[in-house]
């Protein structure tokens, strides 16, 4: 019977158990927010540790590819959202609703954020599974149960079903129009918080 010299093996478990680029990789995962105008909402998010990308869209009403112009009227049941893809060996879902309600939006403004009015503008978690549904509902109780705010918590926690990107011109808007009077009014304090709020957490934004 021939024997295997132990360098040869050992070399071979090596090749067997040293994971290659793409499998140490994390798959990456997605979150999806609603939290008043997406500009704002995607703006913080791109400036978080961990965040692949951060797209603007509609969620949660009947209207299948609505518009901006008609999700504007109110009239679609879809929130102005945010596809959050991030990858899980970097950034943990609980500390995106971290952001999500420390940073991005007020939890407690019902159908409004800041100047913006109406059911678009609403404050919601869409789910994509139990998990994600239990991290919500927990993570709300625990914030209903500590009294952070002195209003109750408005944000629904609901299944997400179809997502529907938004118009390019909508796409990395921040980054794209920083001096915009919305845009340094309404959101660049928010990156300013989450940068103190959250310094580990903080990062320039890719180049998009």
């Amino acid at each position: 019977m021939h024997r295997i010299s132990a360098g040869p093996l050992l070399a071979l478990v090596a090749i067997l158990t040293v994971p290659t680029a793409a499998s140490a990789q994390a798959t990456p995962a997605t979150a999806v927010f609603a939290g008043g105008c997406f500009w704002g909402v995607a703006g913080v998010f791109e400036h978080v540790k961990g965040v692949l990308s951060a797209t603007a869209g509609y969620t949660g009403g009947s209207v299948p590819s609505p518009t901006y112009e008609l999700v504007s009227t109110g009239a679609t049941g879809h929130a102005e959202s945010v596809s959050v893809a991030y990858d899980p060996s970097q950034i943990t879902y609980d500390q995106l609703l971290d952001v999500f309600f420390t940073v991005v939006h007020d939890p407690t403004q019902r159908n409004r954020q800041g100047p913006d009015v109406g059911t678009q503008y609403r404050s919601v978690i869409f789910y994509g599974d139990s998990l994600q549904r239990r991290l919500a509902e927990a993570y709300v109780a625990g914030l209903t149960s500590r009294k952070v705010y002195a209003a109750a918590i408005v944000t629904e926690i609901v299944p997400l079903e179809a997502f529907y990107p938004a118009e390019a011109y909508h796409q990395h808007y921040m980054a794209h129009h920083p001096h915009a009077p919305y845009i340094l009014y309404n959101d660049a304090p928010k990156v300013k918080h989450l940068r103190r709020e959250f310094p580990e957490l903080y990062r320039e934004p890719r180049n998009e």
